[in-house]
């Protein structure tokens, strides 16, 4: 009689070898804006305006607070590697720019390029003032301030709303 134990065994093993290597992939995430290059190229200049771009595209993902009312639409395509930290691998962002009577001027488009990089220095943000610790934190206000509601009369304005 032949035993089916090892192969069962091994056959268990590379199985479970397979699950635990598909959860070392990196996963791609899109976010934001669906990018449609038809209804893109659709919304032309001196032809639309705010009303038929917002029913071609749809809703803007922000708009701009300063100058012209220009809308934004964001698209993002993100990695994330296993233990690590989400990184932008594609983005596009589609300005479309209006006139002040709200027709389009025109539409551009930038890619990631445009993204600047920044490194923060350091940990900590330096700030002024004093530099505190957690004793002068917690015990800092004793005495500073005087006993309220210790005793008194009332104001010049008259007892109080409980009619003392």
């Amino acid at each position: 009689m032949r035993s089916f134990g090892p192969k069962i065994a091994a056959a268990g093993l590379v199985m479970a070898l397979a699950a635990l290597a598909g959860g070392c992939t990196s996963i791609r995430d899109h976010r934001g804006y669906i990018v449609d290059q038809t209804l893109v190229d659709s919304v032309q200049p001196g032809v639309d305006n705010r009303l038929s771009v917002e029913k071609t595209l749809g809703r803007p993902t922000f708009v701009s607070q300063f100058g012209e009312k220009d809308w934004y639409y964001v698209s993002q395509f993100v990695k994330t590697p296993p233990f690590g930290r989400p990184r932008t691998t594609e983005q596009t962002v589609l300005r479309v720019r209006f006139d002040p009577k709200g027709n389009v001027v025109a539409v551009d488009r930038r890619g990631v390029e445009q993204v600047a990089r920044i490194s923060p220095n350091g940990d900590k943000t330096p700030t002024l003032g004093r530099h505190r610790g957690l004793l002068e934190d917690l015990f800092g206000n004793i005495g500073a301030v005087g006993a309220g509601g210790m005793g008194g009369q009332a104001g010049p304005s008259g007892p109080g709303p409980n009619g003392s």
